[in-house]
């Protein structure tokens, strides 16, 4: 039970840490604008009408890809059956990631498959790590 428990914790911090590189990197590349006031609703709505998509692709990527990345290793580390991990970890990212799109205003059509590209890293991290639902690891 230890294991398990240190391997979903084990998933969440990689995709925590996954989330900061990726959009580290997107911030780096599409910086927002040194005087955007981020407790000011509207100026970030302002702001996002007028982002590159390449932005939002960044985001959403980062979301993805840490629902992904946490999934599996979680999944790898673990021996509980992997939908157990995949629930769990991608979860945690979901949680967060409708945490940001309640806090910070964006298009309705980013919400929608920001939410659903969660949901897919979430199992296709437990496919990749070659387990199905149904199966634990000895």
């Amino acid at each position: 039970m230890g294991r398990n428990i240190a391997a979903g914790v084990a998933g969440i911090l990689v995709a925590v840490g996954l989330v900061w590189m990726v959009e580290m990197v997107g911030h780096s590349v599409y910086p927002p604008p040194p005087d955007l006031d981020f407790s000011d609703t509207e100026a970030i709505r302002t702001y996002l009408s007028n982002v590159a998509l390449g932005a939002f692709l960044f985001i959403g990527g980062a979301w993805f890809i840490a629902a992904l990345g946490g999934t599996f290793a979680a999944c790898k580390i673990g021996r509980a059956k992997p939908l157990i991990f995949s629930m769990v970890v991608g979860g945690f990212v979901l949680i967060a990631t409708m945490a940001n799109l309640v806090m910070i205003p964006h298009p309705l059509w980013f919400s929608l498959t920001g939410i659903a590209g969660v949901v897919v890293g979430a199992w296709l991290g437990m496919v990749l790590a070659g387990k199905t639902s149904g199966e634990s690891a000895e």
